[in-house]
């Protein structure tokens, strides 16, 4: 029964919510470790946040698309909850593609920004 509870609770939030909640319940905790980098839960909202407050201010509004464009680090990871809680909906590029396919990529989904870094 508390499973099921649970269940039902959790299909009504967005990711992002889902992980402020679990901030609110453990923020020292580790959610994130990359290559010697260790981030608490609260480290790892507080930053998303603050990009999340930029991307507003650029004009990201609910449901346009933010591309990201990043290597698999915390600033990945950082980025997509951002987005999520500016209300965007992310579009995900992987840095390894082509050019060609990047290009129609961004063509057919036209997003409002892009966020991209060195490898992007």
């Amino acid at each position: 029964m508390h499973d099921q509870v649970i269940s039902e609770y959790a299909i009504h939030l967005c990711i992002h919510q889902l992980f402020e909640a679990q901030v609110a319940r453990n923020s020292e905790a580790t959610a994130l470790v990359f290559e010697g980098q260790v981030l608490s839960y609260g480290e790892l909202n507080a930053r998303a946040n603050r990009l999340a407050h930029q991307l507003i201010a650029l004009g990201v509004r609910p449901d346009q698309r933010v591309a990201i464009c990043v290597e698999r680090s915390p600033a990945m990871v950082i980025g997509l909850m951002a987005i999520l809680k500016a209300g965007g909906a992310y579009v995900p590029l992987d840095p390894e593609y082509s050019g060609e396919r990047l290009t129609f990529i961004l063509g057919d989904t036209a997003p409002a920004l892009v966020l991209a870094d060195a490898a992007g």
